[in-house]
């Protein structure tokens, strides 16, 4: 059953590669979606997957790429969107 989880991940999460590295972890564990950056300097992250993958993907989340710091995870559930792949999004500034 494919679940969907809305995430928000805080602390120093800009600038080190955390978007480039979530995306290769969603890839090797077969979550979709897509990662942005947020202008609060925080990363917002749509996944999709099993609940299985999506646990996995959460706890990387915790961790993050080596120079990250985290400071929380929140997520929560939210509407199936069906995404076909894991997308950086790059917004305009």
């Amino acid at each position: 059953m494919k679940s969907h989880l809305n995430i928000t991940v805080t602390g120093q999460v800009q600038g080190v590669f955390f978007r480039g590295s979530t995306k290769a972890v969603a890839d090797q564990l077969g979550v979709k979606g897509q990662i942005s950056n947020e202008a609060d300097g925080s990363v917002f992250i749509e996944a999709e997957g099993d609940k299985v993958a999506l646990e996995m993907f959460l706890d990387w989340c915790k961790e993050g790429p080596e120079h990250a710091r985290v400071i929380s995870v929140v997520s929560h559930e939210g509407e199936l969107k069906n995404y076909r792949n894991f997308e950086v999004v790059r917004k305009g500034r």
